[in-house]
């Protein structure tokens, strides 16, 4: 049999699963899991920066209020100041692991991002998350009690529970290793999970390959509850071009003086919010969908050609060099962009350490529900909000003892063969990602919602046939997870007679007096 232990396994490479690593690692056993390379999550692909009050003139309260306009009053209280106070330590640990962040005048350069009433964005160019990410890939890979496992894909958590064993806790998981083509049984007394997000649910998205809610559907198939699915936060501008997919255009473009115009230079943000291009990424993102259907249009147009050639380079230098191999010279020229599916503000519920509701699961970063951001995520709280949770988690497993090790059965192959109509798999993919764009995207009806529902049940069942039968591989895995995802957001939508936030309805165009999260919990854990 095929078992590995570890006194903590943590699924997924981003900031969140790395700093926890870094943090349990001078007394822990741990084993970081990742299905692709470690380089290849959402968290290096995070061009904006980290939200943290370090200017004196800034206050905490500032922050939070910004937080709570943001997310529509919608956010936990408890969560939001938790997460803006410790914001600064977390900045200041990830500048004494040697993240080169952007300096004026010897001290950090702040930046301003649509939603923020003062400048408090710690970056590093317009590439923080590649820096923030490589600096602690370098630092895991020093450091001897992590075990990093790449091409290792979650299949599914397991509990004692499911094992007939009490008291119910997660004891390890299952896990595919692509390279030899076999599924491996880990055992730990705690497991984390750091799976990022859900954007590939959606036809057009800024998130990578990998963001396919693995963490969410295996924690709801364990009898996890989820919290605020319907809320997918859809970026306003990402690149429209034929041949490049996923590029985001930083929405500290907007904050540096960006203009929205269309395609005959009329600017149109007036028309939508008195902010104009600095409201909240749903404002801004549904201000767009609505002028691209009224012209009949493809894309709209992001300016910032009218700041000096060298302001623009030393702010955004990579955006600058991607737009300009594909011929587009933003020092002279407008961005045509479009709005993409970007951040997944509901996930699994945890509590302030992280923990779910299964012992021994916690649920960090993109994967979890933690209140932070309530209806809408107020840009850059995304990336300190996987350090401060990754502290507290940490803080959490090390203040409690190590059980030893439970009994756990093999991954049973004997009733499986090997699959041959791949392309089923690959046509339930894409049915998936173009229905949901269609009919569950940044505006919703009663009756999209429900087409959407009528067809995520017969995709279900033709899934579920196919994982009981045939070997497992990613593209399946990812399916599986990806059509339970689709269900949770749509149940979630369906049950919010209001819009607000990223949620809005032609149904129910008015917001509710009162702010209720949408809480799903599995029937059973089976």
């Amino acid at each position: 049999m095929n078992t590995r232990d570890f006194d903590v396994l943590i699924v997924g490479s981003g900031l969140a699963g790395l700093s926890v690593a870094l943090h349990l690692a001078p007394t822990h056993r741990v084993a970081v899991l990742t299905k692709r390379a470690m380089s290849d999550g959402s968290s290096g692909w995070a061009q904006g920066g980290i939200a943290a009050v370090t200017d004196p003139s800034d206050s905490f309260e500032s922050h939070v209020q910004d937080t709570f306009v943001a997310g529509a009053g919608l956010n936990d209280p408890a969560a939001t100041r938790f997460v803006v106070e410790h914001a600064p330590e977390s900045v200041e640990w990830l500048r004494e692991l040697g993240v080169p962040f952007s300096l004026e005048d010897g001290h950090l350069h702040l930046t301003r991002e649509g939603g923020h009433s003062a400048r408090r964005i710690v970056h590093v160019t317009d590439a923080t998350g590649a820096a923030v990410q490589q600096t602690l890939i370098e630092r895991v890979k020093r450091t001897p009690n992590i075990t990093v496992l790449e091409d290792h894909m979650l299949v599914d958590l397991v509990w004692s529970g499911k094992l007939g064993q009490q008291p119910n806790r997660c004891v390890g998981l299952y896990a595919l290793d692509e390279q030899a083509d076999e599924v491996v049984t880990f055992r730990a007394p705690h497991t984390i999970l750091a799976t990022g997000g859900a954007g590939k649910v959606y036809l057009y998205t800024t998130n990578p390959d990998t963001a396919t809610g693995d963490g969410i559907a295996a924690a709801w198939r364990a009898g996890c509850r989820v919290t605020n699915m319907e809320f997918i936060q859809f970026h306003p501008t990402c690149l429209y071009h034929p041949h490049v997919k996923n590029f985001l255009i930083s929405e500290a473009v907007r904050g540096e003086g960006g203009r929205l115009l269309l395609p005959d230079g009329t600017r149109f943000m007036a028309n939508h919010d008195e902010r104009l291009e600095l409201a909240p990424r749903d404002v801004v993102a549904r201000a767009i969908d609505f002028e691209m259907k009224k012209h009949g249009l493809d894309c709209v147009l992001l300016d910032i050609s009218h700041q000096p050639r060298e302001f623009i380079l030393a702010h955004f230098p990579n955006i600058h060099a991607r737009c300009l191999e594909l011929g587009i010279d933003i020092t002279r020229q407008p961005i045509p962009v479009v709005p993409a599916a970007h951040y997944t503000c509901g996930g699994v519920h945890s509590d302030l350490q992280g923990r779910t509701d299964l012992p021994g699961l916690h649920a960090i970063g993109e994967t979890a529900y933690t209140g932070l951001h309530g209806a809408n995520r107020l840009a850059s709280n995304s990336l300190v909000e996987c350090m401060v949770f990754a502290r507290s988690a940490a803080a959490d497993i090390l203040a409690t003892p190590l059980p030893p090790p439970p009994a756990v059965p093999a991954w049973d192959v004997s009733r499986v063969t090997d699959a041959d109509e791949a392309v089923v798999i690959s046509h339930n993919w894409d049915e998936l990602r173009r229905f949901m764009w269609d009919y569950v995207g940044i505006v919703r009806t009663n009756k999209r919602l429900e087409r959407a529902a009528h067809r995520i049940q017969l995709l279900q069942g033709e899934i579920q046939e196919f994982y009981g039968s045939f070997h497992v591989s990613r593209d399946l895995l990812e399916l599986r997870n990806l059509v339970t995802v689709a269900d949770l957001i749509v149940r979630s939508a369906q049950s919010r007679h209001e819009s607000r936030g990223l949620h809005f309805s032609r149904d129910y165009p008015q917001m509710a007096e009162v702010a209720v999260p949408t809480t799903l919990k599995p029937f059973s854990a089976a």
